[in-house]
């Protein structure tokens, strides 16, 4: 504001005594003419000094004009600047500007960014622009820095569970080969029906936890999978006859209502362990007259498996971190806190996606996308 007021004021003083000059030649132009008449009029000496005196009078009163002329347009001119063009174009915008990086060094994204209507087309827009453009750029690399933060604690969460898997199978190997050799041994020198019944299921599960073990693994060490088209809906079956062996399991309504036209592109015995901790947590969270219902729906890419219960539901201040190790509300009874992540895992691994809910109507939605079988 002091500047450019100076500006004027100097531009001011330098018209005045540039035109002063002029208008002191006009003035002497005339006088000489004058004076060039009264060479060819006789006059006296009075009237020769009035002459000079009116020439000296016309002289001033020309600087005084012009002085106040050029006041007049320096007041008119800093009033029109300081009252509309500078408010509307240079101090309104900038207002807008020092606003939006106020709310950018705060951090409210719904403020620090001009909005289009607010921009003029002038050099000072231009600036709002750009910068717009580079808050925009500031904030998508924000974002993806921060994906890639939460990728990267995912991997680490990933590698330190493999090492604890990796040991943990590691312990399990020696007692479950002895207890599959004793149970071939029973299978070989009993001769009762019944109890021949019982001593097989006995070995398949087993074998079952023989290939947990081996999937363990797989997260400390890179295992190649094979991986074929599973129909869904009897790898369900199965993986709830396994849950089933929980006496628990006898007095609660299970519906497997998933389509029999479903297959997803992955490894069974791995998918298997996914729904076997669904369920199991379902079995867990609900009453003994409780109800558990899987169902399914496709897309052309991608098949849904839903394992709804009508439980408690999850806590809503677990349900953020529901996937992390060790995160459970019953971490001294029936759980470890390690089933929903494993199953994350896995899930992950098969280039899917697992997602935790609340049903409307009470309960836990768990949600299993899995790449669909062509």
């Amino acid at each position: 504001m002091v500047l450019h007021n100076l500006f004027f004021l100097v531009l001011t003083v330098a018209a005045y005594f540039s035109l002063i000059p002029l208008f002191e030649k006009l003035v002497a132009d005339a006088r000489g003419r004058e004076v060039a008449i009264m060479q060819q009029v006789p006059r006296t000496a009075g009237e020769i000094k009035i002459s000079q005196q009116q020439y000296k009078d016309a002289l001033e009163r020309a600087r005084i004009t012009l002085f106040l002329v050029l006041g007049s347009i320096y007041v008119l001119a800093v009033l029109l600047l300081e009252s509309a063009i500078m408010p509307l174009y240079v101090y309104r915008p900038l207002r807008k500007m020092l606003d939006a990086d106020q709310a950018t060094q705060s951090g409210d994204r719904e403020r620090e960014l001009i909005r289009p209507e607010e921009i003029l087309s002038d050099e000072i827009g231009q600036i709002m622009r750009s910068r717009n453009a580079t808050v925009e750029a500031l904030r998508r690399q924000e974002d993806e820095l921060e994906a890639a933060l939460r990728k990267l604690e995912e991997q680490d969460r990933l590698v330190s569970l493999g090492l604890l898997s990796a040991s943990v199978a590691h312990e399990l190997n020696t007692p479950l080969a002895v207890l599959a050799g004793s149970i071939e041994k029973l299978i070989e020198i009993t001769d009762d029906a019944h109890t021949l019944e019982r001593l097989e299921r006995m070995q398949r599960v087993t074998q079952r936890l023989r290939r947990i073990s081996e999937s363990l693994v797989d997260f400390a060490k890179v295992r190649k999978q094979q991986m074929e088209p599973i129909a869904i809906r009897p790898l369900i079956d199965e993986a709830w006859g396994l849950v089933a062996i929980d006496e628990k399991a006898s007095t609660v309504d299970f519906v497997n209502s998933v389509r029999a036209e479903d297959r997803v592109i992955g490894n069974s015995d791995r998918l298997m362990q996914v729904f076997v901790n669904l369920l199991r947590n379902a079995l867990i969270a609900i009453e003994r007259s409780g109800r558990i219902e899987v169902n399914s729906r496709r897309t052309p890419r991608w098949v849904t498996v839903a394992v709804e219960d009508n439980g408690r539901g999850i806590p809503t201040d677990v349900l953020p971190d529901i996937f992390d190790a060790f995160v459970t509300t019953r971490l001294d009874a029936k759980g470890t806190g390690l089933g929903l992540t494993v199953a994350h895992g896995i899930v992950t691994q098969h280039g899917g996606s697992i997602t935790a809910s609340n049903r409307p109507d009470g309960g836990a939605r768990l949600e299993v996308s899995l790449p669909a079988a062509r």
